[in-house]
């Protein structure tokens, strides 16, 4: 796995996932798994690419966004979100602590800067 995946489920799903793509600093591309699932549950797939910012300031937005939308935020509600780290890593935001959030998206961004290569040297004359 390259990037972080979330995994919403819910009769308002798309909504959730359309607002949480919306949070400054994220980038990535999210779809429709399946059609609708028992009791009318649907079902998507986002892929996190790049966090443009500090992981502490996504990581209070994507718990804010998670808290308002199980609390039934304007009518909308979702009933599970399962986040997948690039180690396979798995976090249920239902009790998540900031702490544990920020430590997925921690984990991934030191990981993939490890992965690049490495900057050239300034040569000195």
């Amino acid at each position: 796995m390259a990037d972080i995946q979330f995994e919403i489920q819910g009769q308002d799903a798309v909504e959730a996932t359309e607002e949480l793509f919306s949070i400054s600093g994220l980038s990535g591309s999210w779809e429709t798994e399946g059609g609708a699932g028992k009791e009318g549950t649907l079902i998507t797939i986002g892929t996190i690419v790049a966090i443009v910012g500090g992981t502490v300031a996504i990581a209070e937005q994507i718990r804010k966004w998670y808290k308002e939308y199980k609390q039934g935020k304007s009518g909308k509600k979702i009933e599970k979100v399962l986040i997948q780290g690039r180690n396979g890593r798995r976090l249920l935001l239902e009790n998540a602590t900031l702490e544990q959030i920020k430590q997925i998206l921690d984990d991934q961004w030191s990981r993939k800067r490890e992965d690049a290569p490495p900057r050239p040297q300034a040569r000195r004359g």
